[in-house]
């Protein structure tokens, strides 16, 4: 998974963001070990202080824990992790309604297409 970054939004904030996801989609599993501060700011293309910074975010809440002679881990919390999957599918939806909406589209014109891409996204898998 590349690192998206845009000099839009202060990046710290992409970096917790994109660390979430990664968590969410299972690319870092709970109770994996992170690469360090220098190897993640290297990979993403980060000065290690900012990538720091996004760390210390997620180790406030609760999302990676540190162990100081082994580096830092995804958290166990099954729960926590299910409410940031939920967390994000909202706003997912929200942009997605946002864009529908600027469209012309009324909320029971965007029901109404569901089952279609539904069906469609089947039988594209």
């Amino acid at each position: 998974m590349q690192w998206e970054l845009n000099s839009e939004r202060p990046v710290y904030i992409q970096l917790i963001e994109q660390i979430q996801s990664r968590i969410i989609t299972g690319v870092y599993l709970p109770g994996d070990k992170l690469p360090s501060v220098r190897d993640l700011a290297a990979e993403a293309g980060v000065n290690p202080n900012t990538m720091q910074k996004a760390l210390t975010e997620l180790e406030r809440i609760e999302l990676v824990y540190a162990n100081r002679t082994s580096g830092r881990y995804i958290t166990l919390d099954q729960e926590l992790i299910k409410q940031l999957k939920k967390q994000s599918a909202k706003q997912h939806i929200q942009d997605f309604l946002e864009k529908m909406n600027q469209l012309g589209y009324e909320i029971n014109e965007i029901i109404s297409l569901i089952p279609d891409i539904a069906s469609d996204m089947k039988k594209m898998t």
